[in-house]
């Protein structure tokens, strides 16, 4: 009798799989995917349109660069919070209303940026700011778990990443122009526009896409019969890092990202210094080589993820294993991101002219690739382990990512007065390669890992 329920049972369970992911249209999930990628730039777009302004706002506030940078670190960890808290609340009450009061938050403390009339009004309204635009990312990629199967997870997430890094490589082309023509306030404005246009957005076109029963409110109708505001802890998330699988994910990340902060962040000190370039829409389009890479890695790495999933999975007779999604970072992890910021360095120190133009170029096109497809697959595998809990799961990993970039961004300036571009740029190569050997311990032991500290991680079913 078991043999002959159990196909009956599987059968009617997988129904229910597909109706879940099967609520919104293909086109419909496309537009879903636009809006909040959208959304998703303003947590890199707020810290990347920094870049450029630096030097105007240091003169503007009678500062100095090291300490106007400060506002890079702060913000950093600002999103951190921003988004431990934004997930939090949106694994309860919906994806839909959270961003909306995020996008609030956001526009309300971008008019308070612009306004500031001291460095230390600045960084508040900074802070406020990126606590704000924090919940683009990891309400985002749990917008995305909840209406793409596994399987489709890596491509979907690809075109989401790409935008993200694209908007932070853009953010210093579209600031620096802005900064130049009119002021660096100019550009605060324009992001509490963006922010405006991202709530109308959100409340006319963007559904909630919460899978149906697993909100924490309905949870709480079903038990109570009635709703009511629950506060909710949102460092409670961070326990989540218990899981050596997404600690070593997450420092890994922190670790490779932190090479397009040290090409990008000082830009203005290293090769505009080098070239006499203090126009900072010229310094704003240096960047864009950095935004052509990312968009072409992440959406290679989203497709050849996916393939490569499946393709093992199918080897091993339908047998999966989430840590074959990692593979496709080893080009990215091991050579492009590290090597491009090595040679970067180099040229741009002991190099003149044409070559040291050209070599630069290419490797911050090498150095986008490289970060996305690093970037791409591991946020896919931590919702792949994770999917119930993808925006919580996000968050924990961009808070772990934010406290590294702010722990060392804050000490890129100064290395490179103490040190020089090559040994600065050296070291962000080590940091690397270093934090990028954590990934290959997920690769090789994984399944161990997983299995030592289970959080009730996701099936294949799921």
């Amino acid at each position: 009798m078991a043999s002959e329920d159990t196909p009956l049972l599987t059968d009617r369970s997988a129904l229910e799989h597909d109706a879940v992911y099967s609520r919104f249209s293909a086109g419909h999930k496309r537009a879903i995917v636009a809006i909040t990628a959208f959304i998703g730039t303003f947590p890199m777009y707020s810290s990347g349109s920094f870049i450029p302004l630096i030097p105007q706002i240091a003169n503007d506030l009678n500062s100095n660069g090291p300490i106007v940078s400060l506002a890079v670190s702060l913000s950093v960890l600002a999103n951190a919070v921003g988004s431990l808290t934004w997930a939090s609340y949106s694994g309860f009450y919906g994806r839909r209303p959270i961003i909306l009061l995020s996008m609030l938050t956001l526009a309300i403390a971008s008019i308070g940026s612009g306004a500031a009339t001291s460095v230390s009004s600045l960084l508040i309204w900074r802070v406020i700011q990126a606590f704000g635009a924090a919940s683009g990312l990891c309400v985002g990629i749990g917008v995305i778990g909840d209406i793409y199967k596994m399987e489709e997870r890596g491509t979907s997430s690809g075109a989401f990443f790409g935008a993200i890094l694209f908007g932070m490589a853009m953010a210093p082309t579209i600031a620096g122009t802005t900064a130049h023509y009119w002021s660096w306030r100019t550009t605060q404005y324009q992001l509490s526009a963006a922010a405006l246009l991202a709530l109308t957005l959100t409340a006319t076109l963007l559904p909630e896409t919460s899978q149906p029963g697993a909100r924490g409110l309905d949870k709480l109708i079903e038990r109570e019969g009635k709703t009511r505001w629950v506060w909710l802890n949102p460092f409670a998330n961070l326990a989540l890092l218990r899981s050596p699988n997404i600690l070593f994910v997450s420092l890994a990340q922190g670790c490779v990202v932190i090479t397009d902060y040290v090409l990008l962040v000082p830009i203005a000190y290293t090769f505009g210094k080098k070239y006499g370039i203090t126009n900072e829409a010229i310094i704003g389009a240096l960047c864009i080589p950095v935004g052509v890479g990312n968009i072409l890695g992440s959406t290679l790495a989203g497709r050849y993820s996916d393939r490569l999933v499946v393709s093992l999975r199918n080897r091993r007779g339908g047998v999966w294993v989430p840590e074959d999604r990692l593979r496709a970072t080893l080009l990215g992890g091991i050579i492009l991101a590290p090597f491009s910021i090595l040679v970067s360095g180099m040229a741009t120190q002991f190099l003149n002219g044409n070559l040291s133009i050209i070599i630069n170029f290419v490797c911050f096109v090498f150095n986008g690739i490289g970060v996305s497809v690093v970037f791409n697959p591991a946020n896919a595998y931590l919702v792949d382990i994770l999917h119930h809990r993808s925006a919580e799961v996000t968050s924990a990993n961009m808070a772990m990512r934010c406290v590294i970039v702010a722990l060392l961004v804050g000490t890129i300036l100064p290395s490179l007065e103490t040190f020089g571009v090559a040994i600065t740029f050296a070291g962000a190569a080590a940091i690397s390669w270093l934090g990028y050997g954590l990934i290959c311990l997920v690769i090789l032991y994984g399944d161990r890992m997983r299995a030592w500290m289970d959080l009730g991680f996701s099936t294949q079913q799921e």
